[in-house]
C-alpha cells in the first residue's frame, strides 16, 4: 500500500513514501521525498531524496536518486548523485553511477561502476 508517513529524520518536509511488501507497481515512480520499497516495481524510480530498497524489495528498471541503500534486488542501472550503500543482501544486475560507494561483504553486483565527477553531474541533471 502506498502511503505517506511522518519521519523524525531531517528530510524534505519530514515525509517519506512507502511501498509495502506484497505490492507490485507497473510504471514509473517519481517522488520528491524519501522512498522505501519493500514490494516490487516494474519501471523506473526517480527520487530526489533517499531511496531504500528493503531485503524483499525488487526493482526491474532504473533508479535515480540523491542517496540509496539497497538490501534487495535491482535489475537495471542505479544513478546516485551522492552515496550508494549495498548491504550484504543486495543483488544488483546493472551499471552503477555514484559519488561514493559502500559495499558490504556478500553483496552481489554485476555491472560497471563509474565514480567520476562527470557521472555524478549527469545524475543531478536528470
Amino acid at each position: 500500500m502506498m502511503g505517506i508517513k511522518q519521519k523524525d529524520e531531517n528530510t524534505a518536509g519530514g515525509l517519506h513514501n512507502t511501498l509495502a511488501a506484497g505490492t507490485t507497481v507497473k510504471g514509473n515512480i517519481i517522488t520528491e521525498t524519501d522512498f522505501r520499497l519493500d514490494g516490487k516495481v516494474e519501471g523506473d524510480i526517480n527520487c530526489n531524496g533517499k531511496i531504500v530498497i528493503g531485503p524483499k524489495g525488487q526493482v526491474v528498471g532504473n533508479i535515480t536518486s540523491a542517496n540509496a541503500e539497497i538490501l534487495g534486488d535491482v535489475d537495471g542501472s542505479v544513478r546516485v548523485s551522492e552515496k550508494l550503500i549495498l548491504k550484504a543482501t543486495a543483488n544488483i544486475k546493472g551499471d552503477v553511477f555514484a559519488q561514493s560507494l559502500e559495499i558490504e561483504p556478500n553483496a552481489r553486483f554485476n555491472g560497471v561502476c563509474n565514480m567520476s565527477p562527470e557521472a555524478s553531474k549527469k545524475t543531478k541533471a536528470q
